[in-house]
């Protein structure tokens, strides 16, 4: 079946593994990569596919209001995965209306406008709306999991502005039959990741031998995934998930920020042919975050029992190969952290 498909944000961490992963697996597919190239898009995460036939990549923003309606009329997408949001809790605290304007107005105008385009002729068409899990807030140490039917209990701007667009892809679908699919996944990790989060900031750290910075005591715990068993999930749901349902996707690995970085302390050690522990000394305790979530941890069995999906790395493993790209892949880090990824990009889609 030949297929248009409008990714958002798949210049992006997560976003680039589903584009690629649909760009190889669907030949048959026509994959539309949409993406402001903010700080966070990099196309050089999509170089081994930018010459794909299938491929097609579009730079614009999704809160363009006459750009969005303009490209469903021109490419008739039948299918929308959208990736694209702000997405760093400590940008969001210092300004929240970003988050407002990307996560929920653009959220909106996606919505609004396979609404109109699609004109009520939903058969074969799907709007899939990928979130996270900390629309549910924190948990506490007592054995429990977020649900699909967790209570929403945002405590962030991120989180609050992920919490509003769930709610309108919901009500799009309640309101106007549109048909959505949503998913809330937990932290992922992997290659291409941008180097203001965790691991990868971790990463160059020790190997430049630079502070590794953690909140509070590191006491905090997230549960992790490998991001291309985010991006199998994603392919499973756009493709056999039921409308209008939500599916929780999580990795079943849960670490404490302390214990993820002495973990990756001791790989590093390890490749790097340092001593063991030398550079666990990096480690750095810094002020704790405003309104730090103290556990996420995801229920995932419906996706596993209804639709078969299941995670295939635990996370030492996949920790160990993000590792071994991140130390392989120094031109790529150094383009990131230098700013040249985007002073290249600027020239070619000024």
């Amino acid at each position: 079946m030949t297929r248009k498909l409008l990714i958002t944000g798949g210049a992006g961490f997560i976003g680039s593994h589903v584009v690629r992963l649909f760009v190889t697996k669907y030949p048959d597919y026509q994959i539309y990569n949409l993406d402001a190239l903010t700080y966070a898009g990099n196309l050089e995460n999509l170089t081994d596919i930018a010459d794909t036939p299938n491929y097609h990549f579009i730079k614009a923003d999704i809160t363009d209001e006459q750009a969005i309606p303009a490209l469903f009329a021109q490419y008739g997408f039948d299918g929308v995965i959208h990736l694209a949001a702000e997405s760093h809790v400590d940008r969001s605290i210092s300004d929240p209306f970003a988050f407002l304007r990307t996560n929920v107005f653009g959220t909106t105008n996606l919505l609004n406008a396979a609404k109109n385009a699609w004109k009520g002729n939903f058969e074969g068409k799907r709007f899939y709306h990928v979130s996270t899990d900390e629309v549910y807030g924190a948990l506490a140490f007592d054995g429990t999991f977020f649900t699909e039917n967790t209570k929403y209990d945002p405590h962030s701007p991120y989180s609050a502005s992920k919490a509003s667009s769930d709610h309108f892809v919901r009500a799009y679908n309640d309101t106007y039959g549109l048909p959505v699919v949503i998913s809330n996944c937990s932290n992922n990790y992997g290659a291409n990741h941008f180097p203001e989060k965790l691991i990868p900031l971790s990463i160059n750290n020790i190997k430049n031998n630079r502070p590794i910075p953690i909140y509070g005591k590191g006491e905090n715990v997230r549960d992790w995934l490998f991001v291309n068993d985010h991006a199998r999930a994603i392919d499973t749901i756009f493709h056999t998930g039921k409308n209008g349902e939500t599916y929780n996707i999580g990795g079943n690995n849960e670490w404490s920020n302390l214990d993820l970085i002495h973990k990756l302390c001791e790989i590093m050690d390890r490749k790097l042919g340092r001593a063991p522990g030398v550079s666990a000394k990096l480690i750095t305790f810094v002020k704790d975050r405003a309104g730090h979530d103290l556990r996420y941890a995801i229920d995932s069995s419906k996706l596993q029992r209804e639709l078969g999906w299941k995670p295939s790395l635990q996370f030492e493993e996949g920790l160990d190969k993000t590792v071994d790209w991140y130390l392989q892949n120094e031109a790529w880090l150094e383009h990131v952290t230098s700013g040249a990824y985007q002073k290249y990009y600027e020239k070619q889609y000024k």
